[in-house]
């Protein structure tokens, strides 16, 4: 059974990231590229941390401390104590020990996935349609498994013996001339 300091501290990681979450969503809404990237850099600075402190602690090498609760929390505009107590899906549904956590590959995992993501979003709100139907067809292309090229199969090779089988198999792959005007 995990500590009570263990699930403070997941918690406090969990509502973090929820803070990273609306940081970006609010950046994304009406965003163009630029605004798009360096949004972690951004992001500790409205903290008023280093953006490699805020890449340790994503990264579960570093724990945010009570100070650093109470810093998130005022410098976002959360009443005291959010940032102890869970959020989301996990208050919402069962508890947060028994909610199934997302899986990090399909998280963006750096400033270049979440600019294609934001992109992709942005995108999509503005036109759901259009974008659903141009996304799914390059997806096909690219995730589809390539079908083998319609060519014939392989022939064998004539033997070398036969002068008229040697001849029909050099005039396969030989288009014929075109023809002067």
């Amino acid at each position: 059974m995990p500590s009570a300091h263990h699930d403070v501290a997941q918690i406090r990681l969990d509502n973090a990231l929820a803070l990273f979450d609306e940081f970006v969503h609010a950046t994304v809404k009406h965003a163009d590229a630029a605004t798009l990237r360096g949004l972690e850099r951004r992001f500790a600075e409205r903290l008023q941390i280093q953006p490699s402190y805020w890449s340790q602690i994503k990264g579960r090498s570093r724990q945010i401390g009570e100070r650093l609760a109470r810093q998130f929390e005022q410098l976002s505009h959360k009443p005291m104590g959010w940032m102890d107590e869970p959020h989301g899906s996990a208050a919402q549904g069962a508890s947060a020990l028994q909610a199934e956590p997302e899986p990090a590959s399909s998280l963006p995992q750096d400033d270049d996935e979440r600019f294609i993501v934001g992109l992709v979003l942005t995108y999509y709100r503005r036109h759901p349609q259009r974008a659903r139907t141009r996304l799914l067809d390059l997806l096909g292309e690219v995730l589809a498994p390539t079908p083998p090229a319609a060519s014939p199969a392989p022939k064998k090779p004539a033997p070398i013996d036969d002068p008229h089988s040697l001849w029909l198999s050099s005039q396969a792959g030989v288009a014929p001339l075109k023809r002067k005007r």
